[in-house]
This record gives structure tokens, C-alpha cells and sequence, in this order.
């Protein structure tokens, strides 16, 4: 190896630029990319160096060949194993939430037990957040720079936790820098789409590092020779490595005398086969091994006296083949030599060493780092073609995936023993389950991992397994986890299966309170609620008589939905906090509870408590390590109550920064519509059509669940109207008036009726029989809809045309929105019945409401109606404060002074995106067209101090 670092000036100060963006509170990503040999450790190497002198915490993890094969988060486990030399567990776990180092006890032992909860929806997100919240409470105390390496190799898992804090850290000083082999990079590679999804986000940066310039490899020659080569030298040695380090290496080591390799295979493996048998034969043992081998497991698959070992281990590492690591192990000097010695292997040492690995591993666990053992195993078995003992094991290794979280290992581990299954003489009885047991194991993994086609497949070959008459519950069992799996994909069947299931476990069995929980959920939300709310009471029985807490807490949740659904918002809200009460040991329960309880405030009209609650909530998530499941539902459930009180930028940003969390598709379909609620009012067709795009609004299927229909139906009403096409906006109104169950949910009922009378103001002069048909149905729907809360009266008055006393309503509650807009019906009218200035005094009170909203199609329409009537409403408040938002004033100030729109971003705790669109609004509000002259413009004009 050459002792001078050669170039890369430039790609150091790029990461050095990056870890100061970081430093800022930036947290950065940096994708490093390059060909095998050009040099990417080195490099790291290097910054680490500068950067650990520079007071940066440096956490080092590597992934491993092995990973691809399900040895789940092995970069993580290595980083963790060195914050515990480092600091101890005891400390590490303090920086976590109360309990949280009992989820790290699932990588590393030295964190004691771990928790007993395996909820397979919840519990990876959950360890999610804790490495996320580990990262950040260690930024506190220094920068961090998180190295991880190879991540080509990375498994799903890893692969998945990677993408989750380049996500999430966003404000913590945390510079991670990933690298991967670009030319290994296939299309079916699973990395590409992974690095594809980080380059979309804001603070990601790609690299890629390029091979060495003639110049530069003539200096790495010099530095290993110790003195300038000669020209002729130069240009062989440039010409024959293609500027790559390893191989200009390579090639120095061969000597002046040496002949140049035909391959870069063969040049590699040059300088093994130059040294002495006996270190051949210890190396070609490593290189089975992995990169990466113990002395102990080298000594015992060796067979070697600690004499012979050592002098043959000895040669390698003065030959620069091998290095000495921490933990008293070996690891090649980079995993082009392990992989090229590996594939010289003969056939048969290629099965007789594997075969010694497991063994001599299986003999002695500890022979490798804690957690490894049985993926190892499996690994050998494996690659000895030994069919039994890779059954048993890999069986055994998925159990290990289970127990860390890792489902995408799990089910790939699974799939291998189902495919050996064939193979091996009463499979069932070595592994102790039969084929169909492993089936439903695997659907398991498939539905924690959101595998839904793989998962079916699972699911259907386990039914043509099983006889419904002999084993009721189980194909009950399987049958639900098909609808589940139907339901993620908007598949049909989802009721006909849970139907089924139900028929199947008739007794009053914990088998059939588990369907009918599915199954009463399923009717409730699809509008049937007596009969979902019927069954759902009778899995309640069934849980109490057999004492199930969890279970009890669950469906109580269940029945609190039913009453809000139902307009029984107080009862609702008592029957959550019961649910709460029984569910004070689980997480999941209490904040679900607390989730619902924002919805039943906010439909109350009581929307700055709903919001105050959804913050406690949200607290409570992050202290149970749950923020990516519950605590982004409560975050969509804030965000709605901003937006009905009008807090349009702050809905805006919310719903931004939770879908940087991850969120389940359903939940961000939701915040999805809340940002498309926003588009609708202030006019933003692209964004409300890509909404509707995302969430499937324009597909054919049709939504099951009622507030899914009629929230797509209202945005698909809005982008019609947006789009000047009222009569699509009628065709939409009127299929809402068939299929929608107007009269099973209040709210939504008065919503939804609320919209539809709105259209038929609009369409009645363009289409005035189909419009006075579908007012019949609305007043008709109205009749058997309860009024529930202060909202739903709000409703009520604007679907019976009292839009007065609906503007008082509105302005009670606080939301400036629709009372703007009952206004403006109130004064078309005022208009109408010849009350010019009462027309006049209701234009004028909503007019300034919808400016400041930037309402601009309300506004248009307001202005409209005062030209109609004869009166002014005076100039637009341009260029002054009153139609800037506070969130644009707070842009507009920074940009003032001279901030970027990622510095910009910083400072307000927004992507630079969102930054971007305030500025083009500021641009347009302004009449201006430049940074400088909107700064000019806020100081002439006042608006920043």
C-alpha cells in the first residue's frame, strides 16, 4: 500500500463541505459510489482522520457479504458494539426513551433482555426509532459521522433503516456517508431503487469517485517505490490499472522483472500465489470464512498448531493480504482479494471448508461476534450443499430474524427451507413443523415486511394444505391474514374472505373473537355499522370471559370508533379512555385511544384542544419509540385540525415532515388529503391532482371504506371546479349521492351533503334538472342525518341554505375557511333578492378572510360577485403585510438577509423545497422577480423589522 495519500483533494472537501452542512444542523447523507479498488475506504479513511481530530464522533459500520444473505442489520450491531467500548450499555441505554435499551438487546446482549413485545407491525419501527433517537441524543453532545460501507452488500433491513434516517434526522448534526460498488450495480440490484428514493431528498449528496489520472498514479507509484518511476513504468503500469489503486498496487508488488497479468482476476491473485503454500492454504480457509475471520474459528477450521498458524498468517499480513482487526481477528485487505481467492477455490474445498465453518461454528458459538451464529451456520450449510443441515439451520437462523426484527431476512430465510423441503427425508420432523406451519410463518414475515403478493402466495399455499373440516380455526386464522393482505393492495374479496372466516369458528372461542375484531372493524368503516358494531360487542364478550386485556382494550377502541362514526362523540371519547385505562402496559393502545380522542375533539369543534392533545400524543410516541406508526396517525389527526382552523402553512408543514417519516400507506393517504384540502382552497390544481393521483382517486376500483370515498370524491369535486368543469363535478356529486352511505356518520354525512348542495348552486344554471335532482337527495339524506356537535350544525345550516347563521357558526368554532364561504353563498343570495348592501356587507367581511388564507379561488369569486353588485372592494392589500402568511414574513426576513433556501430551511425546521414554493409565492405577492428585489420591497414596504 502506498504511504502517501494520493489525490482526492477534491472529494475531501466535498465530504468536509458536507459534515459542515451537518455541523449546522443540517443533518446530510452522502451516497459514495466508485468501482471496486478505487479507493472508497481510503478515502474514508482519511476524512475520519481529519474529522475525528476536527472533534467529530466517528461511528464506523461495514456491511458484509453474509448480510445478502439475512444477517440483518450488521452495519447497526457493528456501530452499537462500538458505542458500547466506548461508553458502556449502561450509558448508551440512558440516552434512550425508559426501556428502549431492551430493544437493543435484540442486536447486542450487552443491553440485558429484551422486550416482550413482538407486535410485528409496530416492533421494527419501533427499533427504527430508537437507533434514530440514539443518533440524535449522541449529536448533542458532538457532530457524528456515521460510515457505512458496501452497502451493496446491505441487507433489506439495513437497506430500510439506512432510507429511515436519512429521512428522519433532518436537525441533528449527523453526517452519514454510505458507500457501494457503482459497477455492481445491476437493474435488479435491490439498492437501486434505494439510492434512487435518497437522491430525490433535499439534503442527499451523490458522489461517485473517479479512477486516478495519469499524474496521480505516477505519484502513488512514487510513494511505494520511494522515488520518481520512469516514464515508460508510469505509462505501463497507468495503462494496464486504468487508474485504480488496488491494481496499480497489484502490479508494483509484481516486481520490475514481472510480467503483466492477462486478467485483473489473475493480477489479483498474483500476490497470493507468490507466497508460501502453507499461507495459501490458511488464506484459502479465511477466504471461506468471509472478509472477515476470528483467530480462534481460523485455528479451529485450520487444524493448525498456534505455531504453524502464526507463521503462516504472519507472511500474509507482512505481504499486505491480510490485517490484523479488532477482536483478535483477520480481515483481508480489501474483499476483492477474499473474493478472488474464494472463487479459485476447487469444488470440493469449496464444500469440505464451508462444511468445517459450521461445524467448528455449531461446536462453539462463540466463535464468531454474538448474534451471528446462526446465520452463519445456515451460510455454510448452505454453500456446502449439505440439504439437511442447511433445512435445519436456516430454519433455526429465521427464528434468530424474528427475534431482531429483521421480517425481510425472516421470509428470505423461510423461502430457503420451503425450497429444501423436498430434499430432505422427513423435513418435518427434523425441524419440528410441518410444511404448512413454515407457509404460515412466512406469510407472517411477508405481512410485517408489507410483502402483500408474496404474503398471498404464502397464504394460498397453506390453504391447499389444510381441510377446513379437521382445522377450522387455523384456515379461519389464514383467511383473515388474506383480507388483510387483499385490503393493503385495494384487492376485492377482502369481506367475502372475513365472512368466511367467521362461518368457520362458530364457538365462543378466542379463534373466533380474533375474526370477528377483523371482521367488525372491516363492516364499521364500510358504513354497516350495526352489524360491525353488533359483532364487534360479541368479540368483546368473548375477550372478557377468557380475560384477554390486550384484546379487550383493542376492541373497545373499536366500539369508540363505532360511536363517533355514529355521532356519539362523548360516548366515544369515554370508551377510549377506558380502553386507555386497560391498555396502560402497552403503548399501541394508549395512543391509539389518544388518536381517536383527537378526531371525536376536532369533530366537536373543539380543534386547539384536539391539537394540544395530538402534541401530547405525538410526545408519548416518541417517549414508547412508536412515532412511525401511532405517532404519525395522531400527526395527520393535527394536521386536520389545523386545517379547519385555517392554519394552512402549518397543516402544509406538518404533513411534509410526517411523510418524511414513513408513515403506512393508508396513513399517508391521509396526510395526503389534508395537503390536497389545502391545494383545493388556495387553488393549487397540480399539487391537489398529484394527491388525488397518489391516493388512487382516479383508478376504477372504488374505495371500501366510507372516508376514503367521499374524501376523494370532495378533492375530485374540488379539481373539477379548479378546472373550470362544473359538470364533472355534478357526475362525481351524483355517483357520491348512489354509493356513498351518506346517513352512517354524521360528520361526514354533513361534509359530504354540505359539497353536494355547494355544486348545485353551481351547475343549476348549466344543468338545471339534473341539479334540482340531486338538491331532492340532499335534502332528503339531510332528513335522516343527526346533528352530533357544533360542526355538524355548522353543516347542517349551510345544507338548508341558512348561510348566515352557518357563517355565525363557523366564525363560533374559529374556522375562517368555510365561513368565508358560506359568506360569499349568503351574499350571492342578498344578490339575488335585490339586498345590494346586504350583498355588499357580507362580500367585504369574507373578502379580506380569504386573502389572507390565499383562498384565491374564494377570492376570485368574492371579487366577481362585487363587480356584479357595483361595489368596491379596493385594491388588493399587494405588497403588504397582510397577504403574506407569518410562515412567508419568516422566509421573506431571512431571505433578506442574504440566506439560501437550505440555510433558510434550517433556521424554520423545513425541507428546502418548501422553502422554494414560499419563495415563489413571496416573488408573485411582491411583483418582483429576484431575491434581492423582494428583500428591496420588505424593507421599503415594512413587513421585517
Amino acid at each position: 500500500m502506498s504511504p502517501v495519500f494520493v489525490g482526492r483533494e477534491t472529494e475531501l472537501a466535498d465530504l468536509a463541505e458536507a459534515f459542515g452542512q451537518a455541523r449546522k444542523g443540517r443533518a446530510t447523507t452522502v451516497l459514495l459510489g466508485g468501482e471496486a479498488g478505487v479507493g472508497k475506504s481510503r478515502l474514508l479513511g482519511c476524512f475520519a482522520e481529519r474529522a475525528s481530530a476536527d472533534g467529530a464522533h466517528v461511528l464506523n459500520g461495514g456491511c458484509v457479504e453474509l448480510s445478502t444473505e439475512g444477517l440483518a442489520y450488521a452495519p447497526f450491531t457493528a456501530v452499537i458494539r462500538q458505542l458500547v467500548r466506548e461508553h458502556g450499555a449502561e450509558e448508551i441505554a440512558s440516552l434512550l426513551p425508559e426501556g428502549g435499551g431492551r430493544d437493543l438487546a435484540r442486536l447486542l446482549p450487552e443491553f440485558g433482555e429484551p422486550s416482550g413485545d413482538t407486535e410485528s407491525e409496530t416492533a421494527r419501527a419501533r427499533l427504527f426509532e430508537q437507533i434514530l433517537t440514539l443518533l440524535e441524543r449522541l449529536a448533542e453532545r458532538r457532530p457524528v459521522i456515521l460510515l457505512i460501507e458496501d452497502v451493496h452488500w446491505a441487507d433489506n433491513s439495513s437497506r430500510d433503516l439506512i432510507a429511515f434516517l436519512s429521512r428522519n434526522l433532518r436537525t441533528a448534526p449527523v453526517l452519514m456517508v454510505l458507500t457501494y460498488r457503482s459497477d455492481e450495480l445491476h437493474r435488479q440490484h435491490p439498492l437501486r431503487p434505494v439510492l434512487t428514493e435518497l437522491g430525490r431528498l433535499d439534503d442527499v449528496v451523490r458522489m461517485d469517485l473517479p479512477r486516478l489520472t495519469r499524474v496521480e498514479v505516477a505519484a502513488q507509484m512514487a510513494g511505494i517505490l520511494g522515488t520518481t518511476p520512469e516514464f515508460v513504468q508510469v505509462d505501463r503500469v497507468f495503462q494496464r490499472s486504468e487508474g485504480i489503486p488496488l491494481f496499480v498496487e497489484a502490479l508494483m508488488e509484481c516486481g520490475g522483472d514481472c510480467t503483466f497479468p492477462e486478467s485483473l482476476h489473475d493480477l489479483i491473485i498474483g500476490s497470493v500465489e507468490r507466497l508460501p503454500e502453507e499461507t495459501q492454504r490458511v488464506l484459502r480457509i479465511a477466504a471461506a470464512g468471509g472478509i472477515r475471520v476470528g483467530h480462534a474459528l481460523l485455528a479451529a477450521v485450520s487444524g493448525l498448531s498456534d505455531v504453524d498458524l502464526d507463521d503462516a498468517l504472519r507472511t500474509a499480513i507482512a505481504a499486505n493480504v491480510l490485517q490484523v482487526a479488532d477482536g483478535n481477528a483477520y480481515v483481508f485487505r480489501h474483499a476483492l482479494i477474499r473474493e478472488a481467492v474464494h472463487d479459485d477455490l476447487l469444488p470440493g474445498e469449496y464444500v469440505r471448508l464451508h462444511a468445517r465453518f459450521a461445524e467448528e461454528i455449531g461446536r462453539d458459538r462463540t466463535l464468531v461476534p454474538h448474534g451471528r451464529a446462526a446465520i452463519e451456520i445456515a451460510h455454510h450449510w448452505y454453500a456446502a450443499r449439505d440439504d439437511l443441515w442447511a433445512l435445519i439451520s436456516a430454519w433455526e437462523a429465521a427464528g434468530k430474524a424474528a427475534r431482531s426484527f429483521a421480517y425481510n431476512e425472516m421470509m428470505q430465510l423461510l423461502e430457503r427451507v420451503l425450497t429444501l423441503w423436498s430434499k430432505v427425508p422427513d423435513a418435518a420432523g427434523r425441524i419440528g413443523v410441518d410444511h404448512t406451519t413454515v407457509l404460515e410463518h412466512a406469510a407472517e414475515a411477508a405481512s410485517a415486511c408489507g410483502e402483500a403478493d408474496r404474503g398471498t402466495k404464502f397464504v394460498m399455499a397453506a390453504l391447499n394444505e389444510l381441510d377446513e373440516r379437521a382445522e377450522p380455526a387455523r384456515v379461519a386464522d389464514l383467511l383473515v391474514r388474506r383480507s388483510q393482505f387483499k385490503l393493503s393492495k385495494r384487492k376485492p374479496g377482502v369481506l367475502d374472505d372475513l365472512r368466511y372466516a367467521e362461518r368457520l369458528v362458530p364457538g365462543p372461542g378466542l379463534e373466533r373473537a380474533q375474526v370477528l375484531s377483523k371482521l367488525g372493524l372491516y363492516l364499521t368503516l364500510s358504513g354497516e355499522l350495526a352489524e360491525g358494531t353488533s359483532l364487534t360487542e360479541e368479540a368483546l364478550r368473548i375477550a372478557r370471559e377468557h380475560g384477554k386485556g390486550p384484546l379487550e382494550a383493542e376492541l373497545l377502541l373499536n366500539l369508540a370508533l363505532s360511536d363517533s362514526i355514529a355521532g356519539r362523540l362523548g360516548a366515544s371519547i369515554e370508551l377510549n379512555e377506558t380502553a386507555q385505562a386497560i391498555g396502560e402496559l402497552g403503548g399501541g393502545i394508549i395512543l391509539r385511544a389518544l388518536a381517536n380522542n383527537v378526531d371525536a375533539l376536532n369533530n366537536m369543534g373543539r380543534s386547539a384542544e384536539a391539537i394540544e392533545l395530538a402534541l401530547e400524543g405525538e410526545r408519548l410516541a416518541k417517549k414508547y419509540g412508536r412515532y412511525r406508526v401511532e405517532g404519525t396517525f395522531l400527526a395527520n389527526n393535527r394536521a386536520e385540525a389545523l386545517e379547519a382552523l385555517g392554519r394552512f402553512d402549518e397543516a402544509v408543514d406538518l404533513v411534509e415532515q410526517t411523510l418524511g417519516m414513513d408513515p403506512s400507506l393508508r396513513t399517508r393517504h391521509h396526510l395526503r388529503r389534508v395537503r390536497g384540502d389545502v391545494a383545493a382552497a388556495r387553488g393549487e390544481a397540480e399539487v391537489l391532482r398529484s394527491v388525488l393521483d397518489e391516493v388512487g382517486a382516479f383508478g376504477v376500483a372504488p374505495e371500501e371504506f366510507m372516508q376514503e370515498l367521499t374524501g376523494n370524491a370532495r378533492l375530485l369535486v374540488g379539481l373539477h371546479m379548479l378546472d373550470g368543469q362544473p359538470l364533472a363535478a355534478l357526475e362525481v356529486a351524483e355517483r357520491v349521492s348512489r354509493e356513498a352511505q351518506i346517513t352512517s356518520k354524521p360528520m361526514l354525512g354533513w361534509q359530504v351533503l354540505a359539497q353536494l348542495g355547494g355544486v348545485c348552486e353551481a351547475v343549476e344554471p348549466l344543468a338545471p334538472e339534473r341539479a334540482a335532482a340531486l338538491r331532492a337527495h340532499v335534502e332528503s339524506a339531510a332528513g335522516a342525518v343527526t346533528v352530533d356537535s357544533p360542526v355538524a350544525e355548522a353543516y347542517r345550516l349551510g345544507v338548508a341554505r341558512d348561510h348566515d347563521a352557518a357563517a355565525a357558526a363557523w366564525e363560533r368554532l374559529g374556522r375562517p375557511f368555510p365561513r368565508a364561504r358560506s359568506l360569499l353563498r349568503a351574499a350571492r343570495a342578498a344578490a339575488g333578492a335585490g339586498d345590494r348592501d346586504g350583498a355588499a356587507d357580507r362580500v367585504r367581511t369574507a373578502h379580506p378572510i380569504a386573502v389572507s388564507l390565499l383562498a384565491e379561488p374564494l377570492v376570485t369569486e368574492l371579487e366577481v360577485l362585487a363587480r356584479r353588485i357595483g361595489i368596491s372592494l379596493g385594491d388588493r392589500p399587494g405588497g403588504g403585510e397582510s397577504v403574506l402568511t407569518p410562515r412567508e414574513l419568516e422566509v421573506l426576513r431571512l431571505v433578506a438577509l442574504g440566506r439560501s433556501n437550505r440555510e433558510v430551511a434550517a433556521e424554520l425546521f423545513i425541507s428546502a423545497k418548501t422553502v422554494s414554493v414560499h419563495v415563489s409565492n413571496i416573488l408573485g405577492k411582491l411583483g418582483v422577480s429576484t431575491r434581492g428585489e423582494a428583500a428591496a420591497a420588505a424593507h421599503r414596504l415594512t413587513l421585517i423589522g
